[in-house]
């Protein structure tokens, strides 16, 4: 067992362990979360919409992702659902800047850079991948997770914008005034 082997497993652990806390958070309430009905609210109220669809997809990502990061098995798949959902989380945190203390998107980018890492790099020997013989960790396997999860980010991220777009567009057209900015007032 070499030292890279228990720095992958380690690594493996706290980025699995991290998002399986976090999944639990959205669909079961668990560490003081929402759970499904509180995080469908808020997906919607952030423009991921329809929100309890969009909650089950974000809450199994990553709790379905990190537990097959933190296993070592199916590595592609795990690393590429972790880092979709923290992609799509990213670009929510975006506009606070990059610190997590300003709710900037410092925390998820780490973790979707460190998923899509273990991803493209492996689960290191100490690992459910390697005990069966890497039979779904495979180069195209990693290709094809990845292409999906990018693809599946975008998209749910463009959808996002749009809404948001949209949403403000119709709030701004609630509060102009009703004669519109042009009309003369009668005097």
């Amino acid at each position: 067992m070499a030292n890279n082997d228990l720095g992958l497993l380690a690594l493996r652990l706290g980025i699995g362990g991290t998002l399986m806390a976090h999944g639990a958070q959205k669909l079961f309430g668990a560490f003081g979360g929402g759970g499904l009905e509180g995080t469908a609210g808020a997906m919607h109220a952030m423009g991921f919409r329809p929100g309890k669809r969009n909650a089950v997809l974000a809450g199994a990502s990553e709790a379905g992702g990190g537990a097959l990061l933190a296993l070592g098995l199916a590595t592609p798949v795990g690393g590429a659902l972790a880092a979709a959902a923290m992609t799509a989380a990213s670009f929510v945190h975006k506009p606070n800047g990059f610190f997590a203390t300003d709710g900037g998107l410092e925390l998820p980018a780490v973790l979707g850079l460190s998923s899509a890492a273990l991803a493209v790099g492996g689960p290191g020997r100490i690992s459910l991948d390697e005990a069966t013989g890497h039979v779904l960790n495979k180069r195209w396997t990693t290709v094809l997770a990845l292409a999906a999860a990018g693809f599946g980010a975008y998209t749910t991220i463009k959808a996002r914008e749009q809404t948001v777009a949209a949403d403000a567009s119709a709030q701004e057209a609630a509060d102009a005034p009703a004669d519109g900015p042009d009309t003369p007032v009668a005097s």
